[in-house]
């Protein structure tokens, strides 16, 4: 069996009591640590708390290497641990797919994720169109097809949630194309403060009045832990905000209700 156990958003003891019985009678376990991460939370703290070996599966067993996991999951239970929950991105639906069409069996063990966890700050999770993911500008690359869906959700009046990028075991292409070595950078995340400054540059170019230096926005940082924050205001205001160690998202948002407007004042910025 093929295990997709979720571990929520804050630490080693935010996994379910199901998760934890199957990582304590998987003969594997691993840590995507591609897609996301607990910060602060390494293999080996979850290994000290589960009481089990988890050994680190990086981007490049992510990409390449695992097929083999769903080999070995032909035979023996192997457990491979996600950051939120199993679904929140493309590449653990692509290892279901993969498995299902081996016939290996598969379970998911669901948990928090960012895409419902969200509702702390205010706003309904009803009233969100869809999830976009913000990408770190590098040089002459600056991609902005975000940008449409962001104007598609406030035509509707919806909330757009900006997942915004993460550099995990990236190799540095200057080394490599001059070296011909492989030297990974050091792990990167991007900030609500660049997000807001880089939405800002594409609506100077796009000048559509999508995302305009007064467009009502929510910085969040670190949701679902304690030490959690939360500032509402504009994007202007929230390119000027220290938010402190990641993971941070940002709320493009929409039409407000008069609950959500009531909520909202408690995180604003004085």
């Amino acid at each position: 069996m093929l295990y997709l156990i979720g571990l929520g958003l804050g630490d080693e003891k935010d996994i379910t009591v199901k998760g934890l019985e199957v990582v304590k009678k998987c003969d594997e376990v691993w840590l995507e640590s591609y897609t996301a991460i607990l910060p602060g939370v390494s293999a080996e703290r979850l290994a000290a708390y589960y009481g089990r070996e988890v050994k680190l599966a990086d981007r490049e067993k992510v990409e390449s290497g695992i097929q083999g996991l769903i080999e070995k999951a032909k035979t023996t239970d192997v457990a491979l641990l996600v950051v939120g929950d199993p679904f929140g991105a493309t590449t653990h639906m692509d290892l279901w797919l993969r498995a299902k069409k081996l016939d290996v069996p598969v379970q998911a063990i669901h948990n928090a994720s960012i895409m419902n966890a969200i509702g702390a700050c205010g706003l309904s999770l009803y009233a969100f169109g869809q999830t976009v993911s913000i990408p770190l500008f590098q040089g002459n690359w600056r991609p902005d097809s975000f940008y449409e869906r962001i104007q598609s959700n406030k035509s509707a009046g919806l909330h757009t949630l900006c997942l915004l990028d993460i550099k995990v075991k990236e190799p540095n292409l200057q080394i490599l194309e001059t070296k011909g070595k492989i030297v990974y950078d050091p792990p990167y995340f991007m900030s609500v403060k660049e997000a807001c400054a880089q939405l800002m540059e594409v609506e100077n170019k796009k000048q559509l009045g999508v995302l305009k230096p007064d467009a009502p926005c929510i910085g969040v940082a670190r949701i679902g832990r304690e030490d959690q924050k939360i500032v509402y205001g504009t994007l202007a205001q929230l390119a000027e905000q220290d938010f402190g160690e990641p993971l941070h998202s940002l709320v493009v948002i929409g039409e407000v209700h008069p609950l959500e407007t009531e909520i909202l004042e408690y995180f604003q910025i004085k």
